[in-house]
Formats: structure tokens, C-alpha cells, sequence
């Protein structure tokens, strides 16, 4: 049932607030209100302060949800309460708050971002110093803080109290950075992109990336009005830019989420390219040009079982972790990988980004596109053979532990015998959801669907029983 991934260290510390991906919400629902957004303000900035002889420095962006204003406002208090001094740099994607906070060598970096979510939910993800997620053990040091009354003991007073500027620039630093992961012998003058930035935080940075390397963009979804981010657009909705795609006869497409950390692509032909592919394209080239250090990418449990054999094919292997792109991150750091990344779209190039990031990684794509002088649809063709793949959810009030779940157990383990080696079964809870998924893979696409939805029932059997 664990599917022998790389899951987080067994004796990590133990977090209630963040999940696989920060801390998220609804907005003005606990924990995304103002006042404990307040309050992980003081927790961060005395965390990043521990040390210095000087204010901490805090980059703060987010996307365009309406909620940003109040929860950006209130982390920028928390922080100037402790001294911190606070640069704020508006929407802008995820992976550009990661960048700027090492090249501007922040303490910290705050993205107010529920990503892919509805605009109702919003959500924190922070990063360190050196532009990577925080680990397991600061998130838990920051949640005990939060517990605990040293922060109230540990506020300043007087000309200590800490200020707040803008950063002007902040889109244009990153579209250079962006643009400079792009191998500059080439270029995409003339070439039509349909870029899709989901009403979200690359509104403007995709389009103007795109733009200032030669092509001729097509866009959609850069019309925020705080509301409709993610609403029928972006990487969750593809199939709107897949249709533009064939209808402006563009060479390519891309969609990004709510904050520009994941891509989903589509060819000339309308035909979607999601991560797995993207990953068999990209792995199967780094590998033969002899970049893919260990012929390795890493990947999560969530990849198609197709993608395993692609690389096995050549050559190559595939290292799997638990769901989540810090974990893709910390197992590439361990092993010394450089790529790896999610089917959903986090796609991770270490050589260029310290997270996902769809514009970086849509640029990856079109410079093979480039060089080879081929179409996306020749260059996807074959790149994986995917095995058929089942993905059930369902809501749960209460959450209990898979090993509790005594005839959920008795399900999976009959299923992983009757699929052996043709398959896999995978249970876990959402990290940023109250959801049970099940994914199921296998050759027989209607028998791995009734497995999944016999999983599911044993589940509420258990949930049931739980709360009888």
C-alpha cells in the first residue's frame, strides 16, 4: 500500500497545521484568518532572526485571490511586531518568491497561495534562505511556537519595530531569470504559444516571458478579478487552451495553476502532454546526452507505472516519493538528481529552480522542440506507454489512520495479489484535502475501476464503524 515510495522520515516531527504543501484553508475559516496569519508572521520571522545580529528580511508574494490582501496584510504585521523588515512584491508565481529569496538573500519567503484551489480556500508555503521549501522539522519548530507564549514575550518596541517597501521589480527579476534557463543560441520568433496563466499569479510574468523571447503568445486566463482564479482555466481545466491550440494553429500550449508551480502542456494537435510525459520526454533526452546524473529521476508514487518502464527501456530508473513536490526536492538532494517531478505538472529542473515551476519547465520543452526541429507531437509519441490508471476520491469527516482501517487493508492487500507485478495500489489522505484517494493501476482499465470503488466502500465501512 506504501508502494515502496521514499515517504517522509518515520521519526519526523509531528505537524498539525502544515500538510504536504504548507498550510491551507478556507479563507477566513482557522487557520487562514487574519489573526492567526498574524501570528505565523512573529513565528517565521523568529525563527529566520535566530542568529543575526541584524532585522530579519521577508519576502512576501501571492496570488490574486481576494483573500491575499487580507492575509498579506496581517503576515506583514506579525512581522514588523518582531522586528522583521518586509518586502512585498505582489502576485507573482510560487517558484519566483523561491528565486527572489535567494538572489535577494531574504531570511525567508512567504507565497499566500491555496495554488490550484478554488478562491475560496488560500494557504502559506514558506521558504528558506537558499529558496527551498522549509524541512519537516523547522515547519514543526515554527507550529511549536505558535503553541507556546514566547512570542508574546519576544516583541519589540520603539525604533526596533520593524518596516514594510515594495518591490517594484519584482516581475521583471524574475522574467529575466526565467528567460535565462532558456539556452540563449535559441530563440522562438514567429513560433505561436498559447499560454494559459488560470486568472493566477503568472497573469502577467508568463506572457511577458514568452513575449520577450520571440513569440507570438495567444493568452488566456490573465484576467484576475480576485474571484475567478482556477475557474474553468489553467492546468486544472487544459482542455480550454487544448482548443486554442488547434484553433489559432499554434505549435504548443501551455496551461499553469493558480500560482505558476505546475504545467500542463498540449501539442500542435491538441493532444495533452502532462508531467509524466513530459518527464519521459525530458528524462529519456538528459539521459542520452548524459545529464540525467545515475541515468535517475525522481518521481512520486502518483506516476504512471509506464513511466518506470519508458526509462527502464533505456536504460534509466525512476526513485518514487510520497505525493508532493518538497518531497521530489529533498529525495533529488539526497541522491544528487536533478529533474524529477509530479504527473499533475511539478516539474523540477535542480540545474535551473529549487521548485516546481511551470514557466521553467514549458521553457525546457520548447528549447527541445527547438533544437530537435521536430513537433511537440512527434517529440511526445511513444515518449511513455502508459498503463491504465484509476484515481477515486472521497470526503471523509474523520481521518483515520490507514493502518486502523481493518477492511480497507483486507481490500488492498487482496487487489495487490490478483495485479502482482502488472500493477499497483495506492492509499493515502490528501495532504491538503479531507480526502481519501485511491489510485489503482493495471491492464484491465474496467476491472482496476471496480477495485477502486470496492476500496472506497471498505473505507466508509471503516469510517462508519469509527464513529458508531
Amino acid at each position: 500500500m506504501n508502494d515502496r515510495s521514499t515517504a517522509p522520515r518515520a521519526d519526523a516531527p509531528k505537524r498539525t497545521i502544515f500538510g504536504t504543501d504548507g498550510i491551507r484553508g478556507t479563507a477566513n475559516h482557522h487557520p487562514m484568518t487574519p489573526e492567526f496569519a498574524l501570528r505565523l508572521g512573529r513565528a517565521i520571522t523568529y525563527v529566520a532572526a535566530r542568529g543575526k545580529t541584524r532585522h530579519a528580511r521577508v519576502l512576501i508574494g501571492k496570488d490574486t485571490r481576494l483573500s491575499g490582501y487580507m492575509l498579506e496584510t496581517a503576515i506583514a504585521a506579525g512581522v514588523c511586531a518582531m522586528g522583521g523588515h518586509v518586502m512585498l512584491t505582489g502576485p507573482i508565481p510560487t517558484p519566483a518568491i523561491a528565486q527572489l529569496t535567494a538572489s535577494m538573500r531574504a531570511d525567508a519567503g512567504i507565497v499566500i497561495s491555496a495554488s490550484h484551489n478554488p478562491f475560496e480556500d488560500n494557504g502559506i508555503k514558506i521558504f528558506g534562505p537558499d529558496g527551498f521549501k522549509l524541512p519537516d522539522d523547522e515547519e514543526a519548530a515554527i507550529e511549536a511556537l505558535l503553541e507556546g507564549n514566547q512570542l508574546d514575550l519576544a516583541g519589540v518596541m520603539g525604533e526596533k519595530i520593524g518596516d514594510a517597501v515594495r518591490v517594484d521589480d519584482a516581475r521583471g527579476r524574475y522574467v529575466v531569470f526565467a528567460k535565462s534557463t532558456f539556452p540563449a543560441r535559441l530563440t522562438l520568433d514567429g513560433v505561436r504559444v498559447v499560454v494559459d496563466a488560470a486568472h493566477g499569479a503568472a497573469y502577467k510574468a508568463a506572457i511577458d516571458v514568452f513575449e520577450e523571447l520571440g513569440a507570438e503568445v495567444i493568452p488566456l486566463g490573465i484576467s484576475p478579478d480576485g474571484t475567478n482564479i482556477n475557474a474553468g482555466v489553467g492546468a486544472l481545466h487544459p482542455e480550454l487552451m487544448a482548443k486554442e491550440v488547434v484553433d489559432t494553429n499554434a505549435a504548443f500550449g501551455i496551461a499553469l495553476d493558480g500560482d505558476a508551480d505546475r504545467v500542463i502542456v498540449a501539442d500542435e494537435r491538441g493532444n495533452i502532454v502532462d508531467g509524466d510525459a513530459i518527464m519521459a520526454m525530458c528524462g529519456s533526452r538528459l539521459h542520452k546526452q548524459g545529464k540525467l546524473p545515475h541515468g535517475t529521476l525522481v518521481a512520486t508514487v502518483m506516476s504512471n507505472l509506464g513511466l518506470e518502464r519508458a526509462m527502464k527501456s533505456i536504460g534509466g530508473a525512476v526513485v518514487r516519493t510520497a505525493v508532493g513536490d518538497r518531497y521530489v526536492v529533498e529525495a533529488m538532494r539526497k541522491g544528487g538528481f536533478t529533474f524529477g517531478g509530479e504527473q499533475s505538472g511539478h516539474l523540477i529542473f535542480l540545474d535551473h529552480a529549487t521548485t516546481g515551476d511551470g514557466i521553467v519547465a514549458a521553457l525546457q520543452v520548447a528549447a527541445m522542440m527547438m533544437e530537435e526541429r521536430r513537433p511537440l507531437s512527434e517529440l511526445a509519441k511513444g515518449a511513455i506507454e502508459r498503463v491504465p490508471q484509476v484515481l477515486q476520491n472521497a470526503a471523509f469527516k474523520l481521518r483515520l489512520p490507514l493502518d486502523a482501517m481493518a477492511a480497507m487493508r483486507v481490500e488492498v492487500e487482496r487487489f495487490e495479489r490478483e495485479l502482482g507485478e502488472r500493477g499497483r495500489v495506492l492509499v493515502r489522505w490528501s495532504g491538503t484535502e479531507a480526502k481519501l484517494r485511491v489510485m489503482v493501476e493495471g491492464e484491465d482499465e474496467a476491472r482496476i475501476k471496480t477495485m477502486a470503488q470496492a476500496i472506497l466502500e471498505a473505507a466508509k465501512r471503516d469510517i462508519a464503524a469509527a464513529e458508531s
